[in-house]
């Protein structure tokens, strides 16, 4: 019985959202043909009167009578003509003295318009539409044909069309509800009774129609059983929670991960001497570093400070965070021939422009190449010495370490290697530019899992090796298999730590705002957008700034009160083509501050140095917009860290479609950064937004993040290579008992 009342009522709830929906829609339709009626009916008469307004322009007489002529329309109540300086010409005996000629031509420059314009308003006698016609006149001159329309009849006939729709509506809906209902529970009785009978009993007594869904569902009921008796009904991933999944797969094994970048740089103050720790501007730092906070280990990394070397112990170790402790920097030295061949040669100039659909063209050389290979072992050296056990969990990060993970595997066999390609893989026909593209994908295949961002890259790397190199390509277990070994290729879409611990001390949105804007001597009410990026050719820095002289361009209301900062964050200065994008980035903001600057307003604010992520933090929750244009991009984690710093549910984030976190990210405006005219339309549209919209769609986001944050893509790998080891331990042991 209750049941069926639950039943009933949510007919008539439903009945009465779509009659609400229904008479939204037949208002606004109508309504929209008045107008549109109204418009049709002003041009007219105008029209028809214009060459006789015209001439009796200078007769006053004449001209009231010709405004007389216009309101025999039994719709048009008044008429006035209005001169170009805006005041009221001539008018007849009835027009609304509230509505002079002065006011009328207040409110459209208000509204930003200068031609046909036109408005509802009341009056005391009731509803009316008011519009504005322009009226060239013979002393060359511009005045304006002022009409008022009596649109009671549309409110009337409005009611009369709703009564008839809610009466058809009403029969329809009913009729239609009674059917599905009888239709659904007759359907659903049988399909339940024979889904619950397969799921309880043998499968040979499913029907086919369950065969296939079957063991999905059982497998997903274990599943879900599993995480809550492990973790509770409700666990969101978070350090915690991946400690204790280490602890229950791993036995708590400290991690070693390599990578080039280390997540405190140690440097000498200028001036003082002062040893100072800097965190450097890295999306992989920005992803890892929490990580390993969580897990422990120790991070073998490039020693590229100043002062790295003091403070290290004799080991090259040094522990960190400062104040924490929780792991361990171990640094390795390169000469600066080794650094310039390894890093800024073969990594920078020839693998990252390959990876990146970007206007740039690889260079590989010889001796770029050696030193990639000397730089690898010592790394991967490095690494083995770090271990203490003979199957340790070993992470390889990014395309400077192509070449470790097979030469870890050829020191420790046992060794569990997870690999994760920050950067797109590009297509097969492209990596062929590469002289030692077998050597780098041979490298890669040591590794027990190879990540990427998306199921695209790893379709593109999976092709890349059915191209290049003999092996077998399990496609249904996603695994290549290659001398008796098996890679497990994955996506795993990377993300940030929830919360943000910079945000602990990041002061309010309302304070930030009031502080930036008076830092960089803006009026408070300012609109302000921000692009943080390192200083790459990659990330679209020039189009980001042309489309902000579009958006001036078409949008001349907001000269004087949209500012864009861009961080900029030098980056790779040694390479000549860094260092011409540093010059044209700088010309081009100083281009545009010339041709829309008015005294003190800029409208570009280029911050060309190092932030530290607590500043950075600060400018996110500042801006209105936050335009993330990269021309392509593995994940970018700034439109991620935007979207977290925004506990107040407002800005707006716009995100270039080449970026793997517009897959994540729906509900940012989604634009190509290569089309000027869309991306400045974009950021208008987001000056604009209502921040009843801007909260729908941020809130959104954040319950993306903030689900999807670093340490579940952390703990899904550590996971699958737990389960992978497990695997390999027992075929192990197998083999060892097999005669």
């Amino acid at each position: 019985m209750l049941r069926n009342i639950s039943t009933f009522l949510g007919f008539l709830v439903s009945l009465g959202l779509l009659s609400w929906a229904g008479l939204a829609l037949l208002t606004g339709t109508t309504r929209g043909w008045f107008e549109r009626d109204l418009e049709l009916r002003t041009a007219l008469a105008v029209d028809a009167a214009r060459a006789g307004l015209v001439a009796r322009w200078e007769e006053p007489e004449l001209l009231e009578k010709r405004l007389l002529d216009l309101t025999r329309d039994e719709r048009i109540m008044a008429a006035a003509a209005c001169s170009p300086a805006g005041t009221t010409h001539s008018s007849t005996e009835v027009f609304p003295t509230v509505l002079s000629c002065e006011t009328l031509f207040s409110r459209r420059r208000a509204d930003g318009e200068r031609g046909n314009w036109a408005r509802q308003i009341d009056l005391p006698s009731g509803p009316a539409r008011v519009s504005l016609t322009p009226l060239l006149l013979s002393s060359g001159g511009e005045g304006a044909v002022a009409l008022v329309h009596d649109t009671s009849y549309v409110e009337r006939r409005e009611k009369t069309a709703r009564n008839i729709l809610v009466a058809v509506f009403g029969f329809l809906v009913l009729g239609a509800a009674a059917i599905t209902v009888i239709s659904g529970k007759l359907a659903r009785r049988d399909w339940t009774r024979d889904l619950r009978r397969a799921l309880l009993g043998p499968a040979s007594l499913a029907g086919d129609e369950f065969k296939p869904l079957l063991r999905d569902v059982r497998a997903l009921a274990q599943t879900l059983a599993e995480e809550r008796e492990r973790d509770g009904k409700n666990a969101r991933w978070s350090a915690e929670r991946l400690r204790s999944t280490l602890t229950e797969h791993l036995h708590g094994e400290r991690i070693v991960l390599l990578a080039n970048r280390e997540p405190y740089v140690h440097q000498f103050a200028a001036g003082t001497g002062a040893v100072e720790v800097l965190h450097p501007a890295s999306g992989l730092v920005t992803a890892l570093e929490p990580v390993m906070r969580a897990c422990s280990g120790v991070w073998v990394a490039h020693g590229s400070g100043s002062a790295d070397r003091s403070v290290v112990d004799s080991h090259d170790r040094v522990a960190v965070p400062p104040g924490e402790e929780s792991y361990q920097i171990r640094r390795v030295w390169l000469t600066e021939e080794e650094e310039n061949g390894y890093y800024y040669g073969l990594s920078n100039e020839g693998l990252w422009p390959l990876c990146h659909l970007a206007d740039a063209r690889p260079t590989f050389r010889a001796e770029d190449w050696e030193n990639y290979v000397l730089v690898n072992q010592r790394f991967s050296d490095a690494v083995c010495d770090e271990v203490d056990v003979d199957d340790p969990i070993i992470l390889v990060q990014d395309y400077h370490f192509a070449l470790a993970p097979k030469m870890i595997r050829e020191r420790l066999p046992r060794a569990t290697i997870l690999v994760f390609w920050h950067i797109p893989w590009p297509n097969a026909e492209r990596i062929g530019i590469c002289p030692w593209r077998e050597e780098l994908i041979a490298g890669l295949l040591g590794a027990s899992i190879l990540g990427f961002h998306t199921k695209q890259h790893c379709n593109n790397f999976t092709d890349s090796v059915d191209a290049f190199m003999e092996t077998r390509i399990d496609r249904e277990h996603q695994a290549i298999v290659q001398g008796g070994r098996r890679t497990l290729v994955r996506p795993y879409p990377i993300s940030i730590e929830w919360p943000v611990r910079w945000l602990e001390h990041t002061p309010p949105v309302a304070s930030c705002r009031e502080t930036i804007r008076r830092e960089l001597g803006l009026a408070p009410d300012c609109l302000l957008g921000v692009g943080v990026d390192r200083l790459d050719y990659t990330k679209g820095i020039e189009e980001r700034l042309s489309a902000v002289d579009a958006l001036l361009e078409d949008s001349p209301h907001l000269r004087g009160k949209f500012t864009f900062v861009q961080l900029a964050a030098p980056s790779r200065t040694k390479i000549a083509r860094y260092q011409q994008l540093n010059d044209r980035v700088t010309a081009l903001a100083a281009q545009i501050n010339e041709r829309w600057g008015d005294g003190a307003y800029r409208p570009i604010v280029l911050l060309r140095s190092h932030h530290e992520p607590a500043e950075v933090f600060r400018f996110y929750r500042a801006c209105d917009l936050c335009y993330v244009s990269s021309l392509h991009d593995g994940m970018n984690l700034v439109a991620k860290e935007f979207v977290a710093a925004r506990e107040d549910e407002e800005g707006v984030l716009i995100l270039s479609e080449f970026t793997g976190a517009a897959r994540d990210l729906t509900e940012a405006i989604v634009v190509n950064p290569y089309d000027i005219k869309q991306a400045s339309a974009a950021m208008a549209l987001a000056l604009r937004m209502p921040l009843s919209e801007q909260k729908l769609r941020m809130k959104s986001m954040r319950r993306l993040v903030s689900e999807f944050n670093v340490y579940r893509w952390a703990g899904r790998m550590l996971v699958d290579a737990a389960e992978l080891r497990r695997k390999e331990r027992t075929f192990g042991r197998l083999a060892a008992v097999r005669p």
